[in-house]
């Protein structure tokens, strides 16, 4: 491992609870890049499974513990950062591990371009038996760095589509200069701190970058009903920050040929799992589907209506 040109440093923060299951992987392959690390900052709220025993055979985890009702999806992060000491600040989450040794290496080259204040990287799905087969991750090209930076006036005429676009940042893999972190924070928010975040840099002004060789392996198994509420929650933020609705459509055949096609290219897996695979993301689809009807319809109610709705399947605003 190395140290970083100008002898700049790189910290790491993430909050977790209950991450018993693969907090140790995610340490392990934070602690086998090619930089080195300043610290593991990882603010706990509440875990009583073995996390933090396993946390604490660990010399480079500072360990933070919060009580779980003060939990927050901006201040938990912003409280991590305040305990960094690095020149880059690296947020990811419990149950997220670098797909390399490489993953710090490639988001440090983002900075590379003038101005660049912070990198976003690609969360990708493994091929493994008990994740989805149709996310699995197949790279058909080597991505490029692409940068995004806007006056404030040119920002704020972007269309809310256009501005959803260059946002679609992501806390399971991104890397930040702490200072700028320290002067624009993350909101206090229970959902989508990282696309607020985006959405408030470029219109401060601020250059962003994202380079997805940056990969970590994260992934979610989801019934209907979280994958409904994940919908939801997603949708709400997105009509928050950018002001666009989701489309309502129906289960086309372009969508099933979709899962088909994935699933024969998995052919690791055998008849009876691809049946059941091909069951799940008809039903993830559907759970889709049905959050954008329930979203659209509560909010010809008005937003007071659409705040409640989001409560009643997400809990507070």
């Amino acid at each position: 491992m190395g140290k970083l040109q100008g002898m700049e440093s790189v910290s790491v923060v993430i909050p977790a609870k209950n991450g018993i299951r693969t907090i140790r992987k995610c340490i392990d392959g934070i602690l086998a890049q090619t930089i080195d690390v300043e610290e593991i900052v990882v603010v706990d709220s509440g875990s009583t499974d073995g996390t933090i025993e396993i946390l604490e055979q660990y010399d480079e985890v500072k360990l933070i513990e919060i009580p779980p009702k003060s939990f927050d999806h901006g201040d938990t992060r912003n409280l991590g950062v305040q305990h960094a000491s690095g020149d880059y600040v690296v947020l990811t989450v419990q149950d997220a591990w670098p797909v390399n040794e490489y993953w710090l290496e490639n988001m440090l080259r983002g900075f590379r371009e003038d101005g660049v204040v912070a990198v976003c990287g690609q969360q990708v799905v493994p091929h493994e038996p008990d994740k989805n087969p149709v996310q699995w991750f197949r790279p058909y090209t080597t991505p490029e760095i692409v940068t995004y930076s806007f006056t404030k006036e040119v920002y704020e005429a972007m269309s809310p589509a256009d501005k959803q676009s260059v946002c679609c940042w992501d806390d399971v893999t991104a890397m930040y200069k702490r200072d700028v972190l320290l002067s624009l924070p993350f909101r206090k928010t229970p959902f989508a701190e990282d696309a607020w975040w985006a959405n408030d840099a470029l219109q401060a002004g601020y250059t962003i970058a994202y380079n997805y060789n940056a990969r970590v392996f994260h992934y979610h198994h989801e019934s209907k009903e979280t994958a409904f509420k994940r919908n939801i929650a997603e949708m709400y933020s997105t009509y928050r920050i950018f002001k666009v609705k989701p489309a309502t459509k129906g289960m086309t055949i372009a969508y099933y040929l979709h899962i088909l096609k994935a699933l024969l290219k998995a052919d690791s897996i055998s008849l009876a799992d691809r049946f059941k695979w091909f069951r799940y993301n008809v039903n993830l689809q559907r759970a889709a589907i049905n959050a954008a009807s329930v979203f659209n319809e509560t909010l010809q109610s008005g937003e007071t209506e659409l705040d409640h709705m989001y409560v009643k399947y997400c809990g507070r605003a």
